[in-house]
């Protein structure tokens, strides 16, 4: 069996000979260390992405199989998305920047990870109506054919490809803000179901007229990452209620086209969220991520059963230590193997404290380990 047929196969509860070792991408500050420590060469870093032939060649490198985040990106967002533009200068270099999203942030010279929010450009009906509503209009250029075209037929992958459709929840969070988005449920609830329907008719345009076109994808994927370590950043009745049947219509169309993997991508807590992805379609949870709360599979799959199947769950901070916490995460993770509907992967991209050589060992340790003889 090829890695990605062995992928498929463990999603599905069946059989494999060989457990393929999945990645999900790496910081640029990381290869940019692997650089400096002579890893890597210069040109072997330029052009990252999912995808991309960087990411492929690094991967083999450590002896990765395949980037489970390699897959189609839709646009279903924001289009044409907001030019990104300095709006201030600070007296210590630091600058107000309106990002993609139109949230306002402070980016900071030298300076990694997730911005700090300051301010957005939806606030009201107002600038909805202006400024985001006109941008998320389907047409048919959404879809670049070219990249489709592209995009590698079945036998010719090395793991599965997914189509990114977007998101029906969390990219509204980005445009409003976590704070904002909490006084819109109240303050204006004909908006907030307005916003949600027009997101999720957009997906589901995108999706039809995408699937339309082209249907060979081994899974579709959506990105929410609406939860952190103590649950949802959304109420979970509310939820289900407006955003569940947008998820079961988007599912539905990937499930006609023969597309038997649908998964969310969500950081944090999110057992109060799954009963609505799974009676909406959505079937594969990622990245089960480890985090300060202990996340696990095994924890998930005994509250809402074998419909439930997982990719992630490996922490990644074992990177950045010796073997032997290498060696004890891969026993952590082997009865959660051996459940099935498992394919195990660093909960989120290789970050800079992971060293090299620890890397290639849990590579060949896994590969030891989850080998049928």
């Amino acid at each position: 069996m090829t890695p990605r047929e062995s992928a498929l196969s463990a999603l599905d509860y069946g059989a494999w000979n060989e457990l393929p070792v999945a990645h999900f991408g790496f910081w640029r500050e990381t290869l940019e260390k692997w650089v400096a420590e002579r890893r890597l060469r210069p040109d072997e870093i330029e052009g990252i992405g999912d995808g991309s032939p960087t990411s492929t060649l690094i991967g083999r490198k450590l002896g990765f199989d395949f980037n489970w985040g390699d897959c189609y990106p839709l646009a279903s967002g924001l289009f044409p998305a907001f030019a990104e533009r300095v709006l201030r200068v600070r007296d210590d270099g630091t600058e107000e920047v309106r990002n993609a999203d139109g949230a306002i942030v402070l980016r900071r010279p030298g300076a990694t990870g997730i911005p700090a929010e300051i301010g957005h450009a939806l606030v009201d009906r107002s600038s909805w109506e202006a400024d985001f509503r006109p941008r998320l209009a389907f047409s048919e250029s959404r879809i670049d054919a070219a990249l489709l075209a592209s995009m590698p037929r079945p036998a010719d992958r090395a793991g599965p490809l997914g189509l990114y459709c977007g998101s029906l929840y969390g990219i509204i969070r980005n445009w409003l803000g976590v704070e904002g988005l909490a006084y819109l449920t109240a303050d204006d609830p004909e908006l907030y179901r307005e916003i949600i329907d027009t997101v999720g008719g957009l997906v589901l345009a995108c999706v039809r007229a995408l699937l339309a076109r082209r249907s060979d994808f081994d899974c579709l994927s959506f990105w929410e990452d609406i939860c952190f370590k103590n649950g949802p950043l959304v109420v979970p009745s509310q939820f289900r209620e407006l955003v569940g049947p947008w998820y079961r219509k988007v599912c539905a169309e990937a499930e006609a086209a023969g597309i038997r993997f649908r998964y969310v991508d969500c950081d944090g807590v999110i057992g109060d969220l799954v009963p609505t992805w799974l009676e909406n379609g959505v079937n594969v949870m990622f990245p089960v991520e480890y985090g300060t709360w202990r996340g696990s599979l095994a924890d998930l799959r005994a509250r809402f059963g074998r419909g439930l199947r997982g990719v992630g769950g490996m922490d990644k901070s074992a990177f950045s230590r010796d073997r032997s916490a290498i060696d004890a995460e891969i026993e952590r993770l082997r009865p959660m193997v051996d459940l099935g509907g498992y394919l195990p992967c660093p909960d989120h991209q290789i970050p800079p404290d992971a060293k090299w050589d620890l890397v290639r060992y849990y590579c060949d340790r896994f590969r030891e380990t989850f080998r049928r003889r």
